[in-house]
């Protein structure tokens, strides 16, 4: 690089890193300008500010019209929109006190409103995501003034708002998870509105949806699977679960789990086929492998769910850890005791190894491996055996794999 910058010249080592830090700082500002240049209502309202501060009084007028038109044009009406309408408000205000005109007309009303929908919107949404991590992390956040605010959407028009209106529904299914009714008006408002916020935005709305099912499913309501499936098909047809044009590998990995508990096989392996190449290419084949044995282990085809994921070992955790889990089960049901038992040492030694797996997680496994264990101790039709192990897993919280074990388990008391 040095020999096209300066050919005549011998390496000067400070010099070129002067040369980098200065194309590091250019590289910054285009990023920057970039962004800048995608957004059109941002430019609208920067005009309103320039021509106000150059004091451009016979483009005040035609510049707010600007701004207001492109900022209704935007098909996203989340809580940013009414942060800008604010912000177009407050340079109008600013206009008016430039003309000295602040008595004879004001927009304070319509300012406030718009700073309001905003800032309630986002304190929701943050709110809520301080509730979700608390599933999680167990850790409380203090969101100040919540209380308040809740009680001022219980009381006027402005929860009908869409962004209050959607983080509202989110907070209820959270705080309600007995009233299934929060779930299904949230669902409808998705179904009709989710294109209106922004990818991301609407991606972690739809996320804490479907959070609200997995835990719906944990309480033991089966027909929310259905609506996980019914959820991920409205984010594939909307298009918003491709995240930069790309597929999480960890999506693709639980639509296929319960595409397949659904008993949708022919449905699940057109969706690998389809969708696979969305996939980053660096988790791409892993993707592929593993999914496809899942594929194959609810068919029953256990030789080839051997073969695919023998060999594999896994770098993302949760497919490392579902990977062990299968073949703990495959092993099982083929009766292959001599690597079952050595993939119970291995996968135990696993589990201890990895302090950076949640604590809940290691749990669910290791109680997966203990039971999986006894079941290779009890003989078909030795009730008393069988009755043991059911008391036991119904006491026993955090079980991974839970639907195989009881399947097993009833064949072993029939």
């Amino acid at each position: 690089m040095w020999s096209i910058l300066q050919p005549d010249k011998p390496y000067d080592d400070v010099r070129f890193r002067k040369y980098c830090s200065d194309l590091l700082k250019l590289v910054e500002g285009y990023l920057g300008q970039e962004v800048y240049e995608a957004s059109p209502v941002n430019k609208s309202i920067n005009l309103i500010q320039s021509v106000g501060q150059r004091r451009i009084e016979k483009l005040y007028n035609s510049a707010v019209r600007s701004a207001n038109k492109t900022l209704e044009k935007s098909p996203l009406k989340s809580s940013s929109f009414y942060l800008k309408r604010f912000e177009v408000e407050n340079r109008s205000y600013e206009l008016d006190e430039n003309k000295h005109t602040r008595t004879l007309r004001s927009n304070l009303d319509a300012l406030n409103h718009n700073l309001d929908i905003f800032y309630f919107a986002e304190k929701l949404r943050y709110y809520c995501a301080a509730l979700s991590n608390r599933f999680v992390t167990e850790k409380d956040y203090n969101v100040r003034f919540i209380k308040e605010i809740i009680e001022h959407i219980k009381q006027k028009d402005i929860g009908k708002i869409l962004p209050i209106s959607i983080y509202y529904r989110v907070l209820l299914t959270q705080e309600n998870e007995g009233e299934t009714q929060n779930y299904y008006v949230l669902k409808e408002l998705l179904e009709r509105h989710a294109l209106s916020f922004p990818q991301l935005e609407a991606m972690n709305i739809y996320i804490s949806t479907i959070n609200y099912c997995v835990r719906q499913i944990n309480r033991g309501n089966q027909e929310f699977l259905k609506e996980i499936f019914e959820l991920y098909e409205d984010l594939i047809k909307k298009e918003i679960i491709f995240l930069n044009n790309e597929l999480s590998p960890w999506h693709f990995k639980n639509l296929v789990v319960v595409a397949l508990r659904l008993g949708k096989y022919e449905w699940t392996e057109n969706f690998i086929n389809t969708y696979s190449e969305k996939l980053p290419l660096a988790f791409r084949q892993n993707a592929i492998s593993y999914n496809l044995a899942q594929v194959y282990f609810y068919q029953k085809k256990h030789e080839k769910v051997i073969e695919l994921l023998r060999e594999v070992e896994y770098e993302d955790v949760a497919y490392n850890l579902g990977s062990k889990a299968m073949l703990l089960a495959t092993y099982y049901e083929t009766d292959e005791m001599e690597p079952l038992y050595s993939l119970i040492e291995s996968f135990r030694a696993y589990l201890n190894r990895h302090k950076d797996i949640p604590v809940n997680r290691r749990k669910n496994y290791g109680n997966l491996i203990r039971f999986t264990r006894k079941l290779t101790r009890i003989m078909p039709g030795d009730q008393s055996a069988v009755d043991k192990f059911k008391k036991e897993l119904k006491e026993t919280k955090n079980v991974a794999s839970l639907n195989w074990l009881k399947e097993k388990l009833a064949e072993l008391e029939g």
